[in-house]
């Protein structure tokens, strides 16, 4: 018996792209006995159905202009399409000859919001699929009436690839044989009215075209032959709160630039950057975002791309040699990570579907009103495993050893940076977003549980309590806390004159009170050197010579203060003027002997932050800190005794923050015998006055500060002194 042929309505639906099921009409399907075989081939004149070795089975019949063919098989077969023209032939493999590649349990996770690694099954992926080679995409679009992939391999033409809709989860998938690497591609969506919408980028795309352009590239990040072995082996073994943590913040397009003012690739800036912050004893990178996005100016956070590192510096296998270089350099890499917006570009995540997707419909709730960007849902499950899946994403295809997450505070309260009524209170009332609480928590267990030795970070300015502290003991679950008490309170106090610091002395002793509350890293980031704020150096009172004492005197303060430390690139020599994005650091300074300075300095702090362990063992806890001066304020003088456990020798540090010399100046200290002098700022290597005490101290019985024994000690002016104990009693 012979099939019924297809009826005018769906034909002329997948021919004007408006059928939301086109499996349901397109490819083989089994009827009376027979199967029967319907193709759609634009700008075709007829086609033939041939064996996979090319022996023609059947011709079509061509049943719409817009080029519709149907025919009966005698069996069900692969096959081929052959397709012509007044133009020639070519050949089609057909998508609609495949099924599915995502099953049962891809539909349980994804609809619970509990597929961790949701990337290995959205977004491109080079396969080979009932024995032939393609690529499989998936995406999510719920409220879609019909999705296509639409690329350089089929002109554009969103009716000829329209996706299957898994409707349990409102995922759509396609294979699509005889493509691979380097396919240029996005999503053509129709929202739920079959409005057409921009087209967009693949949320999970795992690599993208360079700004301006837009599209999704396909890429296979999976298969890097990595070479960080004893690095990642050696990385989850480690206490982070208790080894070295001395954070290079860097933006990779203005670090430095090449010729004509380019952009380093990955490449070059594993040659260069890599052994510059091994060279002055970095422990780790931090990346401003490194996510693809749109605008150079956002600096990266505002990111589309997610999944995908900036084309701006290369392809993502480039990006993973970096990570390998610095790796096996011994250096740690963390990246930015923005989940707390995302922009609203025509090809993002913005009504991804024709509808409120991945942010709230309600702009009281959506929409940031500091940024002008979206707010992720976070409530809804499939939103969050999105951004969980990313996060463990860059842990697992990069080896990345840390995430820096941005604007938390943004995250944590519904009122943020809003005016009353612009908000809506959560279910008790209050202004505390609980779902992003619940987010980040469930985000920190998943991610110390998956990768042990990573570390998150959070870039929180409020006092919301216990974001260090593990989620079982009610906290957030973070590693560490920026601490931006510290960094606002000490840039006011070294910002003012010398004479004036004595009525603000509290900007230094306060943070001490709060401490090791959290696990704090103490941060002088980008934020700090652009928008008027000025450089480091540059925010220092007097002249030259001051504004460079007064800075080394700060960082080697800063690196004996309890906590990890993070400096922006540029302010370890001093630079003067504002960060500018556009622009490659200004690294002829350094045939300045004070820019020198610095950066010895700087250098020397590292290596004595990392080679005595009473500079980083015990840098979140109490026990490692004790005052000796605290109230010195005519003196603008600061001491304090850092611990690193038994058997570790205890460090001074005292520091002067007036111009004004002061010899003869009684330190108490913990033991007698003698102190070696192992840092001064104002040594004439640094750029400083040679003021000192000849290398070290020697502590005799004389009671001061509570201590049973002192030295007299020189301070210098805008100096700071590093004393080790050296022995004896």
């Amino acid at each position: 018996m012979k099939p019924d042929p297809c009826p005018p309505a769906p034909i002329a639906a997948v021919v004007a792209g408006q059928h939301g099921d086109p499996f349901a009409v397109l490819g083989p399907h089994e009827s009376k006995g027979r199967v029967l075989v319907r193709a759609f081939v634009p700008g075709a004149r007829s086609v033939e159905v041939l064996a996979r070795d090319g022996t023609p089975l059947v011709t079509l019949a061509r049943r719409h202009d817009g080029g519709f063919f149907e025919g009966i098989l005698p069996a069900r077969v692969g096959y081929l399409l052959r397709a012509s023209n007044e133009g020639g032939s070519w050949t089609i493999d057909d998508p609609y000859a495949y099924g599915p590649v995502l099953g049962a349990m891809d539909d349980w996770l994804l609809g619970e919001g509990t597929h961790v690694r949701l990337y290995d099954r959205l977004g491109a992926h080079v396969i080979v699929h009932e024995g032939v080679a393609g690529v499989h995409f998936a995406v999510w679009a719920p409220n879609a009436s019909r999705v296509s992939v639409v690329g350089d391999f089929n002109a554009w033409d969103g009716r000829r690839h329209t996706m299957r809709r898994r409707v349990d989860t409102g995922v759509w998938e396609i294979f699509v044989p005889g493509i691979g690497e380097g396919a240029i591609y996005k999503y053509e969506v129709l929202g739920g009215g079959r409005e057409l919408l921009p087209l967009k980028a693949d949320p999970v795309g795992f690599a993208a075209e360079l700004r301006p352009s837009t599209a999704s590239v396909v890429c296979d990040t999976s298969r890097f032959p990595w070479t960080d072995g004893e690095w990642m082996a050696a990385r989850a073994t480690r206490d982070p709160r208790r080894t070295p943590l001395a954070i290079y913040e860097v933006h990779l397009g203005s670090w430095q630039r090449g010729e004509e003012d380019r952009w380093l690739s990955y490449d070059e800036l594993a040659d260069r950057l890599v052994p510059y912050a091994v060279e002055m004893g970095f422990t780790h990178l931090e990346l401003m975002p490194v996510n693809e996005h749109p605008l150079d100016e956002s600096w990266g956070y505002q990111p589309i791309g997610l999944f995908a590192p900036t084309r701006r510096f290369g392809d993502p296998a480039s990006f993973a040699r970096f990570v390998d270089r610095a790796h096996r350099a011994g250096l740690g890499v963390i990246l930015d990570w923005v989940p707390a917006h995302f922009p609203t570009d025509p090809h993002g995540l913005a009504y991804f579907d024709g509808t409120a997707l991945y942010e709230h419909a309600d702009p009281r709730q959506g929409f940031h009103p500091d940024w002008n960007t979206a707010v992720f849902n976070f409530g809804r499950p499939e939103v969050a495993n999105y951004l969980m899946a990313n996060a463990l994403y860059w842990l697992d295809r990069f080896h990345i050893d840390g995430l820096r997450v941005d604007a938390v505070a943004s995250m944590l309260y519904l009122d943020y940076s809003r005016k009353d009524g612009e908000w809506v209170p959560n279910r008790y009332g209050g202004n505390e977003n609980l779902d992003a609480i619940a987010f980040l928590r469930r985000l920190n267990t998943t991610v110390y549980a998956q990768h042990p030795g990573v570390m998150t970070i959070a870039e929180e300015s409020t006092a919301w309590p216990a974001v260090s502290q593990p989620v079982h003991a009610g906290g957030l679950g973070f590693g560490f806390k920026w601490n931006m008490g510290w960094m606002h309170d000490t840039l006011d106090y070294l910002g003012r004159e010398p004479v004036h610091r004595r009525w603000h002395h509290d900007r230094i002793t306060f943070g001490l009170v709060y401490a090791f509350s959290e696990n704090f890293v103490l941060p002088l980031s980008h934020d700090e050197v652009v928008h008027g704020k000025r450089s480091l150096l540059a925010r220092m009172p007097g002249d030259g010579w001051q504004q460079f004492a007064t800075l080394r005197a700060a960082l080697a303060l800063m690196w004996a203060y309890p906590g990890k430390k993070l400096l922006f690139m540029g302010q370890e020599f001093g630079q003067g003027r504002e960060w500018n994005s556009a622009a490659s650091l200004d690294w002829h300074l350094l045939e300045h002997p004070w820019h020198r300075g610095v950066q010895s300095l700087l250098r020397d702090c590292n290596r004595g932050y990392r080679g005595l362990p009473a500079l980083h063992a015990r840098d979140c806890e109490g026990e490692g800190f004790r005052w000796i001066v605290v109230d010195d304020q005519d003196n603008s003088v600061f001491a304090w005794l850092r611990f690193g456990g038994e058997g570790v020798p205890a460090l001074a540090m005292v520091a002067n923050f007036t111009p004004v010399p002061r010899a003869g100046y009684r330190l108490g200290l913990p033991q007698g015998g003698r102190w070696r002098e192992a840092l001064n700022t104002d040594a004439a290597a640094y750029g400083g006055s040679n003021c000192g005490n000849g290398g070290a101290v020697v502590a005799t019985a004389h009671p001061q500060h509570g201590f049973d024994c002192s030295a007299e000690v020189t301070l210098p002016p805008l100096a700071t002194l590093w004393l080790v104990h050296d022995g004896g009693q």
